[in-house]
């Protein structure tokens, strides 16, 4: 396939209302997708204050009917946020991101508009994708600041104390002897002591700082142990960086935006075509407000970038099944629990089916191939190559599968450091120049609200609707690969805060379960825990009118 053009919305024109950082985002989207722009003259509509994106034309270059709607409070609201600093800090948003901090702290980066602006172009490419569905999608920036917030808000309201609360101690990032300010990263208890044990640190202490240390991605604190900071503040950063190498650890520099190079890819969702021609009928059934509906979806993920991608497509109207280990996710069982199932499980993976498959035996991976056989779509987030041992590559699939979506939800896409480094949220803002977009007093570091996965979730979302554009297009399947690189590589794109510099007059709320109170239209009820329901809502259309 190669010199094919990977513009999936090529005749495709779309009209754009409003100069706010979410339209400047889905604009930006819609025409790496070779979507034509023609920018609308005056304000946005009063249905419309955060921006309008209008359907005028179709690939076959007829008229379309249909677009997206942006606004800032969702259907229902009992507030009314009219600008970021305001939707940061009613949607919980400035809590969770000073948690860590003492008090409540708005993002200086427009992270919920930007958040809407991906959700945006989404619309507008599914609905293309599906033909004209005679709607127009809303999408809210508190709606898409909700989505972040949602494993929060899940946990605070299952939890018996409360949502998290800060403790004495030292959080991340550390400063070395030689004044490298820097990351470090382990998902493996083991690690974690061969690294401090080599370091001279108490066995006691390592075994204290390791809970917190692992909680942070559920807890946005991290109060290590003052005793663990003042070991790397009297080591010199080659000395402990040569310690991670040995014992598993990651250790990543904090770099500022303007010193990571440009890796742009030529395709934001790196597509290509894939195989050779397929026959491409299946159960998809577009509806009013679930453009892909009937659409099969196998899921392969864990965390957070992976299930939430897979929730925004079932949002969309796809059916997701999920393949899990023997016994299940193991995050099904993380505290704290409702109904049996972690609530931040159920906050990512609601409303999806799952089948568990040892992919490490030959039967397993046999069932495997046929489920996926029979999906339009495989969104998986293992590390590079896993796929293909499975057999399930997009080489391996391609006879059974001519038509499949191969959706990889990738961390670095080998944009990562030297060292090996697990591709995880912190330290790709540490390595991704997002911690100094960041910096507030002339410090660095990552935001303990987990920025680039939730980005990156929303964004690989948006790459499996841009494939299956592509994939009408082609008549072939389709690959896609994002990754967290490429959230923290669109923050740094958009930049600091663009709107009003002094904070909201809105009080921040200061307790994640609040947030459902001043949005209740917004949240559904699963085993007494609210959950935000999906960022897009629908209106019909009378033909003709727009």
């Amino acid at each position: 396939m190669d010199g094919t053009p990977m513009a999936p919305l090529a005749g495709v024109v779309v009209r754009a209302i409003g100069d706010t950082t979410p339209v400047r985002v889905a604009l930006d989207r819609l025409r790496a997708a070779g979507c034509d722009v023609v920018r609308g003259e005056g304000p946005p509509p009063v249905a419309a204050p955060a921006g309008r994106i209008e359907l005028l034309a179709t690939p076959e270059g007829g008229p379309a009917e249909g677009g997206c709607d942006l606004t800032w409070a969702p259907p229902g609201s009992t507030v009314a946020p009219e600008d970021e600093q305001d939707v940061q800090a009613l949607c919980g948003l400035a809590h969770l991101h000073g948690r860590s901090l003492g008090g409540a702290r708005p993002l200086p980066i427009d992270y919920a508009s930007v958040c809407a602006g991906v959700l945006a172009s989404q619309a507008v490419m599914a609905a293309v994708s599906a033909g004209p569905v005679g709607t127009r999608s809303t999408v809210s920036v508190a709606g898409a600041a909700l989505s972040a917030a949602a494993p929060y808000i899940a946990e605070a309201a299952a939890s018996e104390g409360g949502p998290s609360t800060v403790v004495d101690g030292s959080r991340p990032p550390f400063r070395s002897l030689d004044g490298v300010v820097f990351e470090i990263e382990t998902l493996d208890p083991e690690a974690w002591l061969r690294f401090w044990t080599r370091l001279g640190a108490p066995t006691a202490v390592i075994a204290s700082g390791w809970p917190l240390f692992q909680r942070r991605f559920a807890t946005a604190v991290c109060p290590l142990p003052d005793e663990l900071s003042g070991i790397l503040a009297s080591t010199r950063f080659d000395r402990t960086r040569a310690v991670g190498l040995d014992t598993g650890v990651g250790v990543v520099a904090l770099r500022p935006p303007e010193s990571v190079p440009d890796a742009r890819p030529v395709s934001p969702w790196r597509l290509r075509g894939v195989g050779g021609p397929a026959d491409l009928r299946s159960r998809w059934a577009p509806r009013e407000g679930a453009p892909l509906a009937g659409l099969r979806v196998v899921e392969a993920t864990n965390r957070i970038q992976g299930p939430l991608a897979g929730l925004l497509l079932s949002f969309l109207g796809a059916d997701v099944v999920r393949m899990e280990p023997p016994g299940g996710d193991p995050m099904r069982g993380v505290p704290p629990l409702a109904g049996g199932v972690s609530a931040r499980f159920t906050a990512l993976n609601r409303g999806k089916d799952a089948v568990e498959i040892d992919l490490a035996s030959w039967e397993g991976r046999e069932s495997a191939t046929a489920l996926v056989a029979e999906a339009d779509v495989l969104l998986y987030n293992w590390p590079p190559g896993r796929a293909e041992r499975f057999g399930l590559g997009m080489e391996d699939l391609a006879e059974r599968a001519p038509g499949l979506v191969h959706a990889h939800v990738d961390g670095w896409v080998d944009e990562g450091p030297e060292d090996p480094v697990p591709a995880t949220d912190f330290p790709v803002q540490a390595h991704g120049g997002i911690a100094h977009l960041l910096a507030e007093g002339g410090r660095p570091a990552p935001s303990l609200l987990t920025l680039t996965d939730v980005l990156g979730g929303i964004i690989a979302a948006e790459a499996v609707t841009a494939a299956l554009a592509l994939r009408s297009r082609l008549g072939t399947g389709v690959g896609a690969r994002t990754g967290l690189v490429d959230a923290a590589r669109l923050l740094r794109e958009v930049g600091r805060a663009t709107g009003r510099e002094e904070p909201s007059v809105l009080v921040p709320v200061e307790d994640p379960r609040c947030v459902v109170d001043l949005f209740p239209d917004s949240f559904t009820t699963i085993d007494g825990v609210p959950h935000p329901r999906s960022p897009w809502t629908s209106t019909p259309m009378e033909v003709g009118r727009r």
